[in-house]
């Protein structure tokens, strides 16, 4: 008889300061419902210069490494498109910073916005075909992009922390998943650049597309219709994205709902995103963080996921809540973190986005954040990270 494997603990982690949309709003003369309503978001957490996709994947993985056995991680799946170097995979800082064993393997993984999505999948099938690995996963990003355009509203940044075992307290992914793979031109960030480019119209487009193709393969893998799923989650770029895609599911399947049956489905897990802003691939896990601690009485409820990243590649996918999932969840952590966030100036957003990511050999950053991990500076080109034990 097979085990179940999937979410055995799960925890985010986002920076210690935002900027809101109100303040972004009243600078760039908008109407602020332009944010609020148009695009579904209130605020956008920004990463100050000693703040990275390191020390906040250390940041979301520390709770949880607290409550198990560290020298049982077997690898660490590390999904990323902010990558802190063209060789070394960001997962080696963090596995460092955690103190993990030796006896442990550490990839990183990048395709836009699903490489986390993909890391969940490969450590489900690695633990499959040898249950006694426990696997770290984390997906972590900073999403920027250029002043003045059309997706400066939508940066924020965040990373999600899972760990993946047998007989797992949260949640059993299920066998049988929907892809859809396309080469397009909707979002993109050569070498060279700090920031990313989008066609946010053409992006929307295939993101909707994708859903269309990737629920096709979905139904006909496993059989399952959409009611047998209660709860879904979208990859959320902004939240308005999630209930322009589940209306849509909606009407591919011949079905009506009302405004409140969709919320009923989809709201709970697009509050933490609407105050974190984009995370790229820990967005879609925010959102499931964002559901169990916003939904009560999930137990033994289908959830519907849906990863989506820009290119493209996209994967419809589920999972079983685990009877008595709510014991394990780290709910006040979550929201403590966001509540302590300092808010922005908007010319203090300014100082902090134009003190981007260092290509000096050598420097030292001043002390902004109080995480527990710091970037404490680069020397000689190696990344300086520091455990601050707050």
């Amino acid at each position: 008889m097979s085990q179940n494997v999937g979410i055995d603990l799960i925890h985010f982690a986002t920076a210690d300061f935002y900027l809101g949309l109100d303040v972004f709003a009243q600078q760039k003369n908008q109407d602020v419902d332009k944010y609020l309503v148009g695009i579904g978001q209130e605020k956008m957490s920004i990463a100050p210069p000693d703040e990275d996709i390191v020390t906040l994947s250390a940041k979301a993985a520390e709770p949880i490494l607290a409550q198990v056995d560290r020298d049982k991680i077997s690898a660490v799946f590390f999904a990323t498109e902010s990558g802190v170097d063209q060789s070394k995979s960001a997962g080696a800082f963090v596995h460092s910073l955690l103190n993990l064993p030796n006896r442990c393997r550490v990839i990183e993984l990048k395709h836009a916005c699903y490489a986390g999505a993909a890391a969940l999948q490969m450590a489900v099938n690695t633990v499959k075909a040898n249950p006694k690995e426990q696997v770290l996963v984390i997906a972590a990003d900073i999403a920027r992009y250029d002043l003045d355009t059309s997706g400066e509203a939508t940066q924020g940044c965040g990373a999600v922390a899972m760990l993946i075992k047998t007989e797992p307290r949260i949640l059993a992914i299920e066998a049988g998943s929907g892809y859809h793979t396309e080469d397009v031109m909707d979002f993109w960030r050569p070498n060279h650049r700090e920031t990313a480019l989008v066609d946010g119209k053409y992006s929307t487009k295939v993101y909707l597309s994708s859903l269309k193709f990737a629920w096709q393969h979905f139904t006909e893998e496993t059989g399952r219709s959409f009611e047998d799923i209660q709860q879904f989650c979208y990859h959320i770029p902004f939240t308005k994205m999630a209930e322009k895609a589940h209306k849509q599911l909606v009407k591919q399947v011949g079905l009506k709902q009302t405004d409140q049956q969709t919320s009923q489905q989809v709201a709970a897990s697009q509050v933490y995103n609407r105050v974190i802003g984009n995370s790229y691939s820990a967005s879609l896990f925010v959102g499931f963080c964002s559901l169990l601690d916003h939904k009560p009485h999930l137990d033994d409820q289908r959830i519907g996921f849906f990863s989506y990243g820009s290119g493209c590649v996209a994967e419809f996918f589920s999972g079983v809540i685990q009877p008595g999932y709510q014991s394990v969840l780290m709910t006040r952590e979550h929201q403590c973190s966001i509540e302590a966030r300092s808010p922005l100036t908007y010319q203090q957003y300014l100082d902090l986005y134009h003190h981007s990511e260092p290509n000096q050999a050598n420097i030292t950053f001043p002390e902004y954040h109080a995480g527990p991990f710091r970037l404490s500076g680069i020397q000689d080109h190696k990344r300086c990270y520091l455990k601050t034990g707050q």
